[in-house]
């Protein structure tokens, strides 16, 4: 067991599987409708929660842990005489950084290293799946910040999103162009820059044509990829994901393409059949 715990909060997005067998702790961010609480994946699923906004007609409020949330997560592993790495939300979208550093320094110095990963799901799941690639080679948690902190600005996050609905009941965009948007088919692409959603460009048309915009800007830089890991994440897109998944791995070097699904705060944000690829470049 590595002496370093890698954790992660919820809109890491990485699968089930990976946090089991990687020894990940997760921190779950809050997901609020009128006056019932939950855990984001824990007490309340992506399906679950567009069922919810179905029905009451607008989003919930998203939230991030409290400090307690991450003492209480950390202690026992402080008790156990473990270093924790814990890598972020990004701070431009939320105060989950914050309250962990906050709560770390409540713990003796250094036994807890927070990390501003400036990014979103899978662009937070590649840091940690460094991290803790690091962490089972003996890198102490100074070096594993330094390593993260090097990788942090060249990741790539990019996602299609299918409808602007959920942007406009977010406020993220008027309802005019919310009903634009709809009646000529325009789907925004997003990308991450400098920690904060970015609209990157606008596809008009079918569906297919903004996923072959997408793979094909992932393609011009395959020579350019970490040859590690791809992501493929996904809010209830699956047969398109899996189509992504197939041509990456035909024409790329990546070792593993993996698909992921998008929790609850990210969905909350974005809508059903958001999709995107992530990938870390190479220097």
């Amino acid at each position: 067991m590595s002496k370093v715990k890698v954790f992660a909060d919820s809109t890491c997005d990485l699968p089930r599987e990976w946090l089991r067998d990687y020894d990940i702790g997760l921190i779950p961010l809050y997901v609020t409708f009128g006056d019932q609480t939950y855990k984001d994946g824990l007490d309340i699923t992506t399906p679950q929660l567009y069922a919810e906004v179905d029905k009451t007609g607008s989003l919930p409020k998203t939230a991030a842990p409290s400090p307690a949330d991450f003492i209480q997560a950390f202690s026992p592993f402080i008790e156990e005489g473990r270093d924790i790495v814990y890598i972020s939300l990004s701070s431009e979208l939320s105060s989950t950084y914050q309250n962990a550093v906050i709560a770390a320094e409540e713990f003796p110095k250094g036994k807890v290293t927070v990390i501003d990963s400036l990014n979103l799901s899978t662009g937070i799941g590649l840091q940690v799946m460094k991290a803790v690639k690091a962490a089972e080679q003996g890198m102490s948690p100074q070096e594993i910040a330094a390593l993260i902190e090097h990788i942090k600005p060249l990741v790539e996050t990019e996602f299609v999103i299918d409808s602007l609905d959920y942007l406009y009941k977010g406020g993220r965009c008027s309802g005019m162009q919310n009903l634009v948007g709809s009646l000529l088919k325009i789907r925004p692409v997003i990308k991450v820059i400098d920690g904060k959603m970015t609209p990157a460009y606008k596809v008009r048309g079918k569906r297919e044509k903004a996923l072959e915009q997408m793979l094909s800007n992932a393609l011009e830089k395959r020579d350019h990829m970490d040859d590690d890991l791809i992501f493929v994440t996904h809010s209830l897109a699956e047969e398109d994901a899996r189509k992504l998944k197939h041509i990456l791995e035909e024409k790329t070097g990546a070792r593993e393409v993996a698909i992921s699904d998008a929790g609850c705060v990210i969905s909350s944000h974005c809508g059903a059949k958001t999709i995107g690829i992530l990938y870390v470049k190479k220097e």
